[in-house]
Parts: C-alpha cells; structure tokens; sequence
C-alpha cells in the first residue's frame, strides 16, 4: 500500500499514535507514577553537574580532607536519587508499555473476530497474524522505551539549555549553533526515515504470511517433497525483509552520526574557548566542568532524540496498519433493534427471489433469482456441479455475507433484522472438512456447548459413533488431535465435528456431505447417527452420495446459481438432464 502521509505535516503523520492514546488513559495511575518518577529522574540529572561543580570548586579547592568529604555528600545524595528516580521510572514505564500493548491486542483481536467474511476472505490470515505479533511489539517498544526516552530527553534538553545560559551565557550563545545543526538532519531525514519505515514492516510481513500458509499446509508441502523449496522461499522473503531493513538501519545510522557529530563538535569548540576562560581568570575549572557536563547531557539527549525520532516513524508505521484495521467496518452487523426468533424454532427456511455477488467479484452473481421454501423438520439435499452456488446458500443463510437482493427467512422473521449470533445460535454446521483445534477432543467437542459437562459430551460422541475410537485412545477426551486435527483420521476428524454438532442440538442443521471423508464402515455407522440427529430437525445437504440423497426428503438441482430441477431421485433420473448426468458421474460408486 502506498504511503498516504508522504505529503502531510508532522503532526498529521503522527496522527496514527493518537490511537494509542485511549489505551494508555486506561491506566492512569501506572502512567501519573511514571511522570513523577521522570520528574524527579530529570531533576536529579539536572543537579549532577552543579553537585560537581561543588566538589571540586569548594572541595578540591579547599584541599582538606574535610572539605572534600562535605562536597561529596550532595554529589552522593542526587547519585542516590538519581538511581531510584531511574529503576521507578523504568518499572512504571515498562509495566505500562506492557499492559498497554495487551489492551491493544485483546482489542484488535476482538476487532478481527468481529468483522465479516468479506474481510477476511480478501485479507490473508499471515498479514493480520504479523498485525498482531510483529506491529504491536513495535507499540510496546514505543511506549515502554521510546516514548520514556524522548520525554526524559526533551526535558533534559530544555533544562540543559536553560542551565548552559545560567551558568554561562556567553559559551551557552556558542553552544546554541550546534543545535539548529543537529535538528537539521532529523528533519530532512524524516519523510525517508518515514517510509523505509512501512516498507520494512510490510516485508516483514510478507515473511510472516509465507511461514504462517507453509506450517498450516505441511502435509501438502511433505506429500510433494517441496520443503527445499518453502524453505527456500522464506529465506527470500526473508532477505528481502533484512535488505529493507537494512537501508532504514543505515539511514537511521546517519541521521544520527551527522546530529552526534555536530553536537559534540560544537562542545569541543565549547571546551577551548572555556579552557581559555579559565587561564585567564574569568570563570572558576567547577563552572567548565559544570557547563560541560550540561553540554554533553544536552547533546547526548539530542542524540538520544534522534534515535527516537527515527524508532518513532517505525512506530508510526506500525500504528498506522493497525489503525487501518480498527477502521475495518463489518458489513453484516447486528440491527439497533433486533427481532427474536420465535421460541422455539421450528426451522422454517424461505430464500425469497435472492440474488448475491461476493464483494470481491461483485460484478458476478454466485445466486440469481433463487427461490427455496423448506418446511420445518423437512430434509432437502442441494445437488449440482462445482460452482452452483451450493455452499453459498449455506453461508448466506448464516449470514456470513448479505443478499445482494431479495430476502432470507427463517420461521418468517427476515434474518437481517436478527442478531447474527442469535441466528447463528439456531444453526448447526458440519463441514465437509471440518475444522478442529489443538487442544484435546473434549474441549473441541465442547465447542458445540460450552457449559456442557463430561456426561453430555459422552452422549454426543456416542451418538455420533466416536465413543469407541475415542476412548481406545491412551488419554482419552484428554487426548490432543493437533493443529487442523491431524492426529487424527479423516473420519475420527469427521466424527468429531459430528459430535459438536450433535452437543449443540440446534433446530436447522447444515450438512456440507457430513459422510464424504468416511469409509463405507464408518460411513454406515455415521449415517445411522445422522439419521437420528436429523429426526425432527429442518435439514440442508450439499449432496456428493447417492445415499445421502436418497434419504432426502426432496433434491434440489442447482446449475449457475438457479434452481433447474427438484423432485425425489426417481423422478429426477426420469426426467434426465443435469441430474441424471450428475448422478450417472458423482453416484457411479455407489
């Protein structure tokens, strides 16, 4: 994505961290602790060079033992608070940066949850991934490090300054044309600092989403010996992503030398005309040491401020992506007022003259003029090639995309003025791949219920034939079936999923052909449990077996998106057509 901000003022390329902002005001008092913990670290910096400028004017001068250990003790006092102003500024600063960045990531994660298919149907999950890991890390870094740093830094800035005049105006009057040369730099660097930021963080990335969609694959790449050749690809991305780096690590690296370079030859300069000040008489060796300690705290805190000038525009890189994503609105949303279904529901289902085009192909409608009335409890099998529209009809009567036109019912409430999580509360789904997690087959069956007991979850896993298979295993409902559940078969994996939709006991159950992934012996025995599930629920099938369609109350041919055909089997392969050639070709092992 090209860099919108190239043009605008400093204030508005920062705009992006206003962001931050709320989610620091959430902790007040950690953020109130750390600015009096920076106050009093920058004051006591402030009064070390005037605790020198005792020590050796009224110390060393004198030449008593007595003397000097009078002068000492103001010099160890600031020493002492200088130290614990330093270790409580940084706790505060550090837990703040933390907390911070886990508010920020528990909000961007429940952002992304709560945006629409549509979203992450043309967003890929490795870039929000990296979004989360990789651009919230920099945030923490800004507000645990960063943002201490330059606050602590402009304060010792303007406090040198105002002491360098105090102690003497005249090497202050020197002092002062160092520093419109040091800014100099910063300024001029920073548009470039700015985007080499972005760019370094989109290959980042990059890199992020390689690995994320290699690991989530790796059976695949395995199966066609194709590891030398992700491993090969990631090492590009990731050169790509150190190359980019790279030229914003050297540009930083000059930004800063030049500003360094030009401060401290400025208090060189300094340095000799004091050093000649002193010969003369005119000021005391505790006021130089005292203006140059002032001097060299002043310039390293401009250094400092150039370093974070440039982490800042990474910062703002960062921000700036996440900031986008905050921005994401979801299309589907809940109504301001929404309906109730009836209690209970019966299951009624009316697609009303539908049309819909995905937003990403929005010129192309996926379902034209689609019209389907299923009576409660009623099972209707959807049949038809690839790219009919089956699968659709399923995602838009959850609601996962609006209907481009016409309207979706269920027991004659419009499922546009429903809480989508209500709506999807009546409906259970059973993919054709189902989808487990890498955690144990309790808590992925448990995902049908979440308050359900081990009782209950017993029952499902029987009524969905996994009882024996599952309990054969060495640990049992405590047994981990890996990331995807691939410790698992494709049939236990199905059996599974059966399960959670068995526990969730919802009045519509979806089946994306539930059996395909089975053998003949699990299929039976499956089928039988999905026979009983389906007893007395409205029932849709994305149908791929000639048993499953057999069973079904009512086929619907669908071809391009319309109905063409509906009727039993018999009455279908007597009419010929699509159906006929589909169940001649799909039903051929059956």
């Amino acid at each position: 994505m090209p860099d919108a901000a190239d043009g605008a003022s400093p204030a508005s390329r920062l705009a992006g961290l206003r962001t931050l902002w709320p989610f620091v005001q959430r902790h007040r008092g950690l953020f109130a602790s750390w600015l009096v913990a920076l106050g009093i670290s920058s004051a006591a910096t402030l009064t070390l060079p005037v605790a020198f400028r005792r020590v050796i004017d009224h110390g060393f001068a004198n030449g008593t033992p007595h003397a000097i250990d009078v002068a000492f003790l103001p010099l160890i006092a600031v020493v002492a608070v200088l130290a614990l102003g330093t270790a409580a500024r940084f706790y505060f600063v550090s837990l703040l940066g933390e907390r911070v960045v886990a508010d920020l990531r528990d909000r961007l994660y429940g952002h992304l949850l709560a945006l629409d298919a549509a979203f992450h149907d043309r967003t890929r999950s490795g870039e929000l991934v990296s979004r989360l890991s990789a651009d919230t890390e920099l945030l923490r870094t800004l507000v645990a490090s960063t943002m201490s740093i330059a606050l602590r830094s402009a304060v010792t800035v303007i406090g040198s300054v105002v002491m360098l005049f105090a102690t003497s105006p005249r090497l202050a009057a020197y002092a002062m044309v160092g520093i419109p040369l040091s800014v100099a730099p910063i300024v001029i660097g920073a548009r470039r600092m700015r985007k080499i930021a972005r760019t370094s963080q989109d290959r980042v990335a990059d890199a992020n989403t390689v690995a994320a969609e290699t690991l989530g694959a790796i059976s695949t790449v395995r199966a066609h010996a194709r590891e030398s050749y992700e491993r090969a690809r990631f090492g590009d991305a990731l050169r790509l992503a150190v190359a980019t780096a790279r030229k914003r690590i050297g540009a930083q690296s000059i930004v800063t030398a030049v500003a360094i370079s030009l401060v401290f030859g400025a208090i060189t300069v300094v340095l000799w005309l004091g050093a000649h000040d002193v010969v003369a008489g005119r000021m005391t060796g505790g006021v130089l040491v005292q203006f140059l300690i002032y001097a060299a705290v002043g310039g390293g805190s401009i250094g400092a401020l150039a370093e974070v000038w440039n982490e800042l525009q990474r910062a703002t890189g960062g921000m700036g992506r996440i900031a986008e994503l905050l921005e994401e609105t979801p299309q589907v949303i809940a109504p301001a007022s929404p309906r109730a279904l009836p209690a209970p529901v019966t299951g009624g289902i009316e697609f009303d003259h539908v049309d819909f085009a995905y937003p990403a192909e929005a010129g192309r409608l996926v379902l034209r003029d689609f019209s389907l009335r299923v009576r409660p409890g009623e099972t209707v099998a959807l049949v038809g090639p690839s790219g009919a529209g089956k699968s659709t009809v399923f995602s838009l009567l959850m609601r996962f995309h609006d209907v481009s036109s016409g309207a979706i019912r269920v027991d004659g409430v419009p499922i546009d003025s429903v809480d989508p999580t209500d709506l999807r509360g009546a409906i259970a789904l059973v993919a054709q791949h189902p989808t487990l997690f890498a955690t144990s087959i309790r808590e992925n069956v448990r995902y049908g219920r979440l308050d359900a007991d081990d009782d209950v979850i017993e029952r499902a896993l029987r009524a969905a034939h996994a009882a024996d298979f599952v309990h054969a295993l060495p640990q049992g409902l405590d047994t981990t079936v890996g990331e995807r559940g691939a410790r698992l078969s494709g049939g236990q994996q199905q059996r599974i999923a059966i399960a959670r939709a068995v526990l969730r006991d919802a009045p519509i159950l979806l089946l994306d052909e539930a059996t395909s992934a089975l053998d003949a012996q699990s299929e039976a025995a499956v089928q039988a449990a999905l026979d009983e599930l389906m007893d007395g629920r409205t029932t849709l099938v994305v149908a791929h077996r000639l048993a499953t369609v057999l069973k079904a109350d009512r086929i619907v041919v669908m071809d391009a998106g319309r109905i063409i055909a509906e009727g039993t089997h018999a009455d279908l392969m007597a009419q010929g057509g699509l159906y006929a050639e589909l169940a001649r070709l799909q039903f051929i092992d059956d």
